[in-house]
């Protein structure tokens, strides 16, 4: 099933049903208020839910309506965590190698991972605010999980369990504010502002066998100002999958019910699929030319981010983002 919110109710939104084909949508009412009251029932909600969605599907749900994405709030407003990885390894390698240094060893067995924001996501269609352009501005194609309940100290073989929903994150950074925040070696602030989600979330079973061994395999495709800018293939070069990445960051504590994974930036080591961010690109004309010639974002600019099944078909729906000043009240 694919599960969306309306931007009403408040800040966690009303939780919707979505058809396959995000053409239809109807309200979870009598079921669960929000996503996240869902997730902390899932075993017995989600039963519910996909009941509504089957009956969506064949046109038998009351109360439908035509589902219109400006109308959506993020699929989930704000969450109660939100860790990202860097599990393309062929992404760290080339940006420590354009700067004269090594990857550890211990990066091909432990994952890179990081807390990040999550007091709120950004709508599909919501712009991308930055006080300067001198900032970096940057996007990040990613794919996120989102897990219901989990225990400390869980492996991966039992994580990949609690994956109930995926879909895709465009992890905005600051590329400008990154490292002088690096250098003080407490990691990232500033320069990570609020993310934007994808207009669904889907469950594992509509993904059928693009979903297997706990990672998704389909292209993330990519554009800028209506130009093609990659389509990374998301199951290649994945070096950790996301049940393993569950259990790392489960190692000294639980997850609650809501939390999100991210990926980390998509990447492969065949560079003629392009880049999933803009930091990705630069570093492959650095090696390649001695010096980055694709600039970041600028006001004005348009991001776009969408992942297609082998119909072509939307998955997700796409992430549609203008990059837009901020100027306080």
């Amino acid at each position: 099933m694919k599960l969306a919110s309306l931007k009403e109710g408040g800040r966690d939104g009303i939780l919707i049903v979505v058809n396959r084909d995000l053409s239809r949508g109807v309200r979870a009412t009598g079921i669960a208020a929000t996503l996240q009251t869902a997730l902390e029932d899932w075993s017995n909600v989600a039963p519910r839910l996909n009941a509504l969605f089957e009956q969506l599907q064949s046109g038998a749900a009351a109360n439908a309506f035509a589902l219109d994405v400006d109308k959506l709030a993020s699929p989930m407003p704000r969450a109660y965590e939100f860790v990202d990885g860097s599990a393309y390894l062929p992404h760290v390698e080339r940006v420590r190698r354009a700067r004269g240094a090594e990857v550890p060893q211990s990066f091909y067995t432990d994952p890179l991972m990081y807390q990040a924001t999550s007091a709120g996501f950004l709508a599909p269609r919501d712009p991308i605010l930055a006080a300067s352009e001198e900032w970096g501005i940057d996007l990040e194609a990613e794919v996120v999980v989102v897990t219901d309940d989990v225990t400390m100290g869980i492996t991966p073989a039992r994580a990949a369990a609690h994956i109930q929903l995926i879909g895709l994150v465009n992890d905005v950074s600051l590329r400008g504010l990154i490292p002088g925040e690096l250098a003080k070696g407490f990691g990232f602030l500033q320069s990570k502002p609020r993310s934007a989600l994808s207009p669904v979330l889907v469950t594992p079973d509509e993904l059928g066998e693009s979903w297997r061994d706990s990672k998704l395999h389909l292209p993330m495709r990519t554009w800028i100002n209506g130009q093609w800018f990659g389509e990374a293939e998301a199951g290649v070069d994945m070096q950790f999958s996301f049940a393993e990445l569950i259990a790392h960051v489960a190692k000294s504590r639980p997850l609650a019910a809501g939390t999100l994974i991210g990926s980390g930036t998509i990447a492969n080591e065949d560079t003629t699929k392009g880049a999933s961010c803009l930091a990705e690109q630069r570093t492959v004309e650095t090696l390649r030319d001695g010096k980055p010639a694709t600039p970041f974002l600028k006001f004005g600019d348009r991001v776009r981010i969408e992942m297609t099944d082998g119909e072509g078909k939307s998955v997700f729906g796409a992430i549609e983002q203008v990059v837009e000043k901020y100027s306080p009240a």
